[in-house]
């Protein structure tokens, strides 16, 4: 009775997942102008341009080397983060910061706009102590590494919406 139960279990979790409309997340199809993408950025190495090249490399999207080798450019024009005092204490000291992650991009193709400049902004707010300046400076690290990696996957889910209207076809004599 217990191999039964192990081998029926499986089969009905399996049968009920595509029963409610469940489906694995599977490839991207991009348009054809994104089938090799140079990355421009103003820091090449700064946690976007590395979490970009990682949620592309994952989406199956080639990194041209160069923009002439390339069908498409991915122009991060701006790629800054912060923090900002979010509240203080009674003793006028900082206890809650907002760290920021902004960045703005834009996609061409040749001289044909593909995704005019869009702005993507993340924010996370956390607690400081300053008997925990280390541990507060690395959790502060971790947040701005993470934000990222969120506007990384915003802009490459949005590179999957790019539709590029078909040339209208010339009319037959």
């Amino acid at each position: 009775m217990h191999r039964l139960t192990k081998t029926l279990l499986p089969i009905v979790a399996l049968l009920s997942a595509a029963g409610c409309g469940f489906q694995m997340q599977g490839r991207t199809d991009y348009v054809e102008e994104l089938e090799s993408v140079y990355l421009q950025m103003p820091n090449r190495n700064s946690d976007l341009a590395r979490e970009l090249r990682r949620s592309l490399k994952v989406a199956d999207v080639k990194l041209a080397p160069t923009a002439g080798e390339a069908t498409a450019v991915l122009e991060v024009t701006r790629d800054n983060s912060g923090r900002e005092v979010e509240s203080v204490s009674a003793e006028n000291r900082p206890r809650e910061y907002r760290v920021f992650y902004t960045a703005v991009y834009r996609v061409t193709s040749g001289e044909e706009v593909l995704l005019r400049p869009q702005r993507v902004t993340r924010t996370r707010i956390y607690t400081y102590d300053e008997l925990e300046v280390l541990a507060k400076d690395h959790e502060e690290t971790l947040l701005r590494g993470a934000l990222a990696k969120e506007i990384a996957g915003v802009i490459a889910r949005r590179l999957a919406t790019i539709e590029v209207p078909e040339a209208p076809s010339s009319p037959t004599t």
